[in-house]
């Protein structure tokens, strides 16, 4: 249940605090410095537009028309840039420490992190080496001789962190006995984004298919295939991959907990999937002494384990083939990490492929994140900053609680325990306070393939070795430089890295009306993700267990009814409509924060006041200044992407929905009937 700032990549801009040559050019050896950061800054509204009539475009026209998507991107605005900064000073990092890594003490964090960006770097060595690195899984494959050789095969490339073919696998905390981990199957074994993909035959969905067939083509080719024979197996793995699409329960379906909880004892479970002997096959997978399974799907193991069955042995080679090809494309020589652009760039619309070392430097943080974030909190990250953080979560903790105590929809009883689970959130702030070691993880400097394998083997045993061990609940899902922030259910816990305690989201120097607009809307949407449409099955503890007086959900339910309305009728690209039940969650998130994020903002000195800065009420700036965090621009094809794939809304609609609902806008914008936004107050929808 994330904010998803990473995933939507929609960032913002840090201005860095370097000088200015005087206006001589310099030629005084004088330096003019930088005037100060306009938080709401005039350029960027466009004052042609009515605020009632398009407030994302009041408040961010002029930067709209003033600004272009760069082509090594899919989407440009305040959290692409921000995170774009991040990346600058990440990269910075490692390519100090890669200077000097080899002669750092093995194991250290700078050797293991400058090594593996080294690496990375080293395109001499990979380009030398080709698909040598894939070879001999390519030749196990071959080998394989009967439906056993097939799942044995499944399970190898599980184990051995090479790949993850057929069914999802891990290693998770029980939501029904959140003390302990348990082992979780479910639905995959798909290439595409989503099982609609396979199952469309719309123009654009047909284009992507074509893409991806000759995608698998290529890679074929590549590897020596002739063209008929890469062709054929293109169509064996289309056929097989939508089949088990067909099997799929959608995305929506998915977001029903209760709906995905189904435990099994292994031997009720190995009875449904007669291929598929879970007592044998769980050992292989290095899991040990569980007597019970959590399945999200039955019926997707049960369609799979039929496949088994029904599918020749010779396609099911060309299909585990296939995802070895896939899988480990981006980390092979040129032609196939080019073959791998040429297809993603159908579905997002990227015009060119992002430099090497800005994709290195992000997959440094996405294999050692812990210990390329000590050296980026050292740097960027003071205890000030999380100091004044706390400060601000403290006080929309009060705020959210005032207000589930005057809710008007809610008895006394629901509401007790509502405050309950308020009072029992976690926060997390910044950087975790027991980083991992990747203890025994080796890091070869002329190595990369083999380094990345390794992270995977690293990584899968680490999971694993969970199972029977206390819940580690100091761990945290994000590395410190992340622009994004998240709420997890079964820990009760909201967690908000470094990397977005930056402007526009937050700022020293900024006055309280853009910070509570920033990240106050932002603390608010993952409060508000405790008490939206899933978190509010789980209880104060993390249980999924229900603790609603039936009237109480019934009226929840018919108020979240009218977001997911409001949202359906909103057409993001072509003939596309946002699907409001499958970005409820997010939805009811956005309307939670910034109704929060107001009313703790009017708590403070400026909040009431009526002080103008730089033309602006402090009302007005509050909402300019979540307006602004959502500005943006976004390709066709990634757009099209995010609404059939992704739970959060275009950023637009982020913008324009939540405020439509607030009584406050209505006053600071003097937004009246008539006005293209403008709702009735008793269709406001008031939810926490």
């Amino acid at each position: 249940m994330k904010l998803n700032f990473s995933n939507l990549m929609l960032a913002a801009a840090v201005c860095l605090s370097a000088n200015a040559y005087a206006a001589d050019g310099g030629k005084t050896g004088k330096v003019k410095p930088t005037p100060p950061r306009k938080f709401i800054d005039p350029a960027n509204i466009d004052p042609s537009v009515k605020p009632g009539d398009d407030f994302f475009e009041y408040a961010n026209g002029g930067w709209l028309k003033s600004n272009t998507i760069p082509a090594k991107e899919t989407r440009w605005g305040s959290f692409n840039i921000l995170n774009d900064d991040n990346k600058k000073k990440l990269q910075a990092i490692v390519q100090e420490v890669s200077k000097t890594s080899a002669t750092a003490p093995k194991g250290s964090i700078k050797q293991r992190v400058g090594d593996m960006y080294a690496s990375a770097m080293d395109t001499m060595a990979i380009e030398k080496r080709g698909y040598d690195p894939i070879k001999a899984d390519l030749k196990r494959i071959d080998a394989i001789a009967d439906i056993n050789g097939v799942v044995n095969e499944i399970v190898y490339e599980r184990a051995n962190a090479i790949g993850s073919p057929l069914f999802s696998f891990g290693i998770r905390q029980d939501p029904k006995n959140v003390s302990k981990y348990v082992v979780g199957l479910g639905q995959g074994g798909t290439s595409l984004p989503d099982r609609d993909y396979y199952l469309k035959s719309d123009p654009r969905t047909k284009r992507i298919q074509d893409a991806y067939k000759q995608y698998i083509v290529d890679l074929y080719t590549l590897t020596g295939s002739s063209a008929e024979v890469a062709a054929k197996n293109a169509a064996t793995i289309f056929a097989l991959e939508t089949k088990l699409a067909e099997a799929q329960m959608t995305r929506v379906a998915m977001r029903d907990p209760n709906k995905t909880y189904n435990k099994f004892a292994i031997a009720d479970l190995s009875k449904t999937t007669p291929h598929l002997n879970w007592a044998q096959l769980l050992p292989k997978l290095k899991v040990n002494g569980q007597d019970t399974v959590l399945v999200s799907s039955p019926s997707f193991l049960t369609a799979a384990d039929g496949l088994l069955a029904s599918t020749p042995v010779e396609d099911w080679k060309t299909y585990l083939k296939w995802g070895i090809l896939r899988g480990s494309a981006g980390s092979l020589s040129s032609p196939f990490v080019q073959s791998q652009f040429k297809f993603s760039s159908v579905l997002s619309g990227q015009q060119v492929q992002a430099p090497r070392y800005e994709r290195m430097t992000s997959l440094v943080d996405g294999s050692l994140g812990e210990l390329l974030g000590q050296l980026y909190v050292e740097k960027y990250f003071t205890p000030q900053a999380k100091a004044s953080m706390l400060a601000l979560v403290n006080n929309l903790k009060s705020t959210l609680g005032d207000r589930i105590k005057r809710l008007e929809w809610m008895t006394p009883e629901t509401k007790q325990r509502a405050l309950r689970k308020l009072n029992a959130f976690t926060v997390k702030i910044g950087y975790t306070d027991k980083w991992e070691t990747y203890a025994g993880l080796t890091v070869d400097r002329s190595d990369y393939f083999g380094n990345l394998r390794r992270v995977s083997t690293w990584s899968y045993n680490d999971m694993v070795g969970r199972l029977g061990k206390p819940v580690d609940k100091t761990e945290w899902g994000m590395t410190p430089p992340t622009v994004n922030a998240y709420y997890n259910p079964v820990n009760n816990e909201i967690v908000f890295p470094a990397g977005i305690l930056q402007f526009p989201f937050y700022d020293f120097k900024a006055d309280d009306a853009v910070n509570y607009g920033g990240i106050g809307a932002v603390i608010g949407h993952e409060m508000t993700h405790g008490f939206d449409d899933q978190g509010r099955q789980y209880d104060a503890d993390g249980t999924l267990r229900d603790w609603w007086k039936k009237d109480d959900a019934d009226k929840f339910k018919s108020r979240a009814d009218m977001v997911v309305n409001q949202f359906n009728n909103f057409v993001a690209v072509d003939t596309m409509h946002v699907n409001g039940k499958l970005t409820l969650g997010e939805n009811l998130a956005d309307l939670g924060g910034i109704n929060i994020a107001y009313e703790a903002f009017k708590k403070t000195k400026q909040g009431q006041s009526n002080t103008k800065i730089d033309g602006f009420t402090p009302d007005q700036r509050f909402f300019l200044s979540y307006a602004q965090v959502w500005r943006g621009l976004q390709r066709p094809e990634a757009l099209a992407l995010q609404v059939q794939t992704d739970p959060h809304s275009p950023g637009q609609f982020r913008t324009n929905a939540p405020i439509t609902n607030v009584d406050a806008w209505y006053k600071a914008f003097n937004v009246q009937p008539g006005d293209k936004m403008y709702k009735k107050p008793e269709d406001r929808i008031r939810i926490w």
